[in-house]
């Protein structure tokens, strides 16, 4: 006699499990690149934050180092974060939205750099 196998006989469920049921949901990379505010500093770095037409601030990150040169600049200075590590930021700089790799037009770039 076979018996067909279930996900609670401690199988693995198969592709068509939770993960799969969620196609609009993208994957969260474990770092971001973020561009850094012209005031920077070696020892206080700060992220560019902008504020959106509704009056929101919005914090751009960017998936990929070439994303965000290519997006925001070649000139652009940035900053590595740990995905976790956006909490403890937006204590420093508060902000309501996060935007992932916004291409900024060049009428908002100045020198090869948005900030």
């Amino acid at each position: 006699m076979t018996t067909a196998s279930t996900p609670d006989q401690g199988n693995p469920p198969d592709a068509a499990g939770p993960r799969a049921s969620a196609p609009d949901v993208p994957p969260v990379p474990p770092v971001l690149y973020l561009p850094l505010h012209r005031s920077s500093t070696e020892t206080e770095p700060r992220a560019e934050i902008r504020r959106l037409r509704d009056g929101r601030t919005a914090l751009l990150v960017y998936s990929a180092l070439d994303r965000l040169l290519d997006l925001c600049g070649p000139n652009q200075r940035w900053i590595l974060v740990r995905t976790p590590d956006l909490a403890e930021l937006k204590a420093r700089q508060p902000f309501d939205v996060v935007i992932t790799d916004l291409a900024v037009p060049e009428q908002y770039r100045s020198a090869g750099a948005i900030a």
